[in-house]
C-alpha cells in the first residue's frame, strides 16, 4: 500500500492555509469528531489508560503517517514516563506507517471480546488500499496483561465511490456478550456498523450502510435500554445547513434513512444526563447559526435528546443550550466555537452524567481563540444549566497559559485512571505550541474535576517536534 498521491505533503500545505485563516473551501482531514476516547484498562491492571492520538506525527520519515500513544493509569494518576507509542510500523500492528495515512485519526475503547481486557479502535482514514486510494481503514488492537500488542483490521467495503475514507470517527460498545458489542466506523459518503461477535481470528458481521450524506462522526450508547446499543451519526455541513443532519440507527434503513427533524451538529456522544437509565444523545452544534435560534445559537450550542422505551423518535424536540442559558458561565459570542466537543461522566457522583463541553474558539480577554471548557451538571429533571462552571489554561492550577489559538478544548473526555471512584477531565487543545498541541488531566474531585494536581503533556515529552503540525490530542471537528 504506496502512498501515490503525496497526501502528507498536501495536509501541511492545507495546515498552512487553516493557520492562516484561508480555509475557503480547502478539504481538511478530520480527526475524530466528539470527545476524545474515554479511558479504559488494557492492560488489566484495574486502573484505566488514556488514549492520546497524533494523526498528524511523522514516523519513520513519512510524513503524517499518524500515532496513537497510550498513557497507563495507576494509582499516582499519569505520566508521560508510563506510556506506549503505537503506529503501524509497531509489531502486531496491521499495514506499515506511510505517508499521509493519519493513523489514530479517531479512535474508541471497549472490551470487544469481552475477555476482561478493553480493546482499541483505530482509523486511519487516508490509507490507501487495493480497492483505491484513500479507501481508508480500521484497526481494532487487541487488550491483553501485556496491554495493546496484536490486531486485525475490519474489511473495508467494496463500494462504488472514490476517497471513502472509512475511519474518519469510530465508535465502539463492548456490552454484555460479544455478541453484543459492536464498532460503528464513519467515513467519506456512508457508516458501516460491524456487529459481534469479536474475535482474535474470525468475524465480524457487518450491517449494511447508512448511505446518502458525507459522515462528520458517530457514536453509540444504548437509547432504549433494550440491552443492545444504538448507534448515532451525524453528517457533515450538507444541504445549506450550518451543522449536520443526525441519524440514529442508519444502518438498519439504508438509502432512506430518516434524521432526527429538530436541530443540527457536528458531533454527538450518549450518556445519561437526567439519570433515568437511558442513554441520551447529547450533540455539538459550533457552528454561526444563519437563523438564530433555527439552525443554532450565536457561539454554539449543545442539543440533548433523551431516551426512553421508545429511543429517540426522529419528531422529538431537543433541549438546547448556550452560554446564554441560565448558570452557563460566559456568553454567546461569534467564534466561540461552544459544542465543538463533547463528553458526559458523572463528575459528582450524584448518579446523573454531567456534560464537559468544550468552547475551543472561545475569547479569553484579549487572547482570539484561547478555548475554555465548561461543564454542565445534569438534572433529572429541568433544562441543565446552573451550578456550570469552567476551566481554562488561566485557571488557576491549570499548567501553561492561554495564548491565541490554542484551542483549549478540541477534544474533551473523562475517566477515572488512579482508581479513586472520581473521573479525571481529560482536555486536548490542537493549537498549542504552532499546532503541535497538547493535553491535560485535571484530576476528579469530591464535586468536580479540581485545577490543583493537574498535568500538561506536551509532544516533546514523547519524542516528538515541540512545535509544527502534530495534531496531539487530535482535532475535534470535521472541517469539511
Amino acid at each position: 500500500m504506496t502512498k501515490k498521491d503525496g497526501h502528507g505533503s498536501r495536509c501541511r500545505t492545507i495546515a498552512i492555509a487553516v493557520l492562516a485563516g484561508l480555509l475557503g473551501s480547502v478539504q481538511v482531514p478530520s480527526a475524530h469528531a466528539a470527545g476524545d476516547t474515554v479511558p479504559a484498562d488494557f492492560n488489566g491492571d484495574g486502573y484505566r489508560d488514556v488514549v492520546l492520538r497524533v494523526p498528524a506525527a511523522d514516523v519513520a520519515g513519512r510524513e503524517d503517517a499518524g500515532a496513537v500513544i497510550v498513557l497507563y493509569g495507576s494509582a499516582s494518576g499519569l505520566s508521560a514516563k508510563s506510556r506506549v507509542v503505537i503506529t503501524q510500523n509497531s509489531a502486531g500492528v496491521p499495514g506499515s506507517a506511510e505517508r499521509g495515512d493519519y493513523f489514530g485519526a479517531s479512535t474508541a475503547s471497549a472490551d470487544l471480546d469481552r475477555d476482561g481486557y478493553a480493546d482499541l479502535v483505530v482509523g486511519a482514514p487516508y490509507e490507501d488500499l487495493a480497492q483505491g486510494e484513500n479507501k481508508g481503514m480500521v484497526t481494532i488492537l487487541w487488550g491483553s496483561r501485556s496491554g495493546l500488542v496484536s490486531g486485525r483490521a475490519l474489511p473495508t467495503p467494496d463500494s462504488p465511490h472514490d476517497f471513502d475514507r472509512i475511519g474518519r470517527d469510530v465508535a465502539a460498545v463492548g456490552k454484555g456478550s460479544s455478541a453484543t458489542s459492536l464498532v460503528t466506523v464513519g467515513g467519506w459518503n456512508y457508516t458501516r456498523t460491524f456487529q459481534g461477535p469479536f474475535t482474535r481470528s474470525s468475524g465480524p458481521t457487518s450491517a449494511g450502510m447508512g448511505l446518502g450524506e458525507w459522515f462528520g462522526s458517530v457514536a453509540a450508547g444504548d437509547l432504549d435500554r433494550d440491552g443492545r446499543a444504538d448507534t448515532v451519526a451525524v453528517s457533515g455541513r450538507a444541504g445549506g445547513h450550518t451543522g449536520g443532519r443526525i441519524h440514529v440507527n442508519a444502518e438498519n434503513q439504508p438509502q432512506w434513512s430518516v434524521p432526527l427533524t429538530h436541530g443540527d451538529a457536528l458531533v454527538a456522544t450518549v450518556g445519561d444526563v437526567n439519570g433515568d437509565g437511558y442513554g441520551d444523545i447529547v450533540a455539538g452544534d459550533p457552528d454561526e447559526p444563519e437563523q438564530r435560534g433555527v439552525d443554532g445559537e450565536l457561539g454554539g450550542r449543545i442539543l440533548i435528546w433523551y431516551g426512553s422505551p421508545a429511543g429517540v423518535p426522529t419528531d422529538t424536540n431537543p433541549v438546547v443550550i448556550s452560554q446564554d442559558t441560565a448558570g452557563v458561565p460566559g456568553s454567546g459570542e461569534k467564534g466561540d466555537r461552544f459544542g465543538a466537543s463533547v463528553a458526559v461522566a458523572d463528575f459528582d457522583r450524584d448518579g446523573v452524567g454531567d456534560i464537559a463541553v468544550g468552547a475551543s474558539g472561545e475569547k479569553l480577554g484579549t487572547v482570539a481563540g484561547a478555548g475554555m471548557v465548561t461543564v454542565i451538571p445534569g438534572k433529572r429533571t429541568g433544562t441543565p444549566g446552573s451550578g456550570a462552571y469552567s476551566y481554562s489554561q488561566d485557571t488557576t492550577g491549570v499548567p501553561g497559559g492561554s495564548e491565541s489559538r490554542d484551542h483549549f478544548g478540541t477534544t474533551v473526555s473523562a475517566g477515572d485512571v488512579n482508581r479513586d471512584g472520581r473521573p479525571e477531565l481529560i482536555v486536548s487543545a490542537h493549537g498549542e505550541n504552532n499546532y503541535a498541541g497538547a493535553a491535560w488531566t485535571l484530576p476528579g474531585g469530591t464535586t468536580r474535576p479540581t485545577a490543583t494536581g493537574s498535568k500538561m503533556f506536551t509532544t516533546s515529552q514523547f519524542g516528538l517536534p515541540a512545535s509544527g503540525w502534530q495534531l496531539f490530542g487530535g482535532d475535534s471537528l470535521p472541517l469539511l
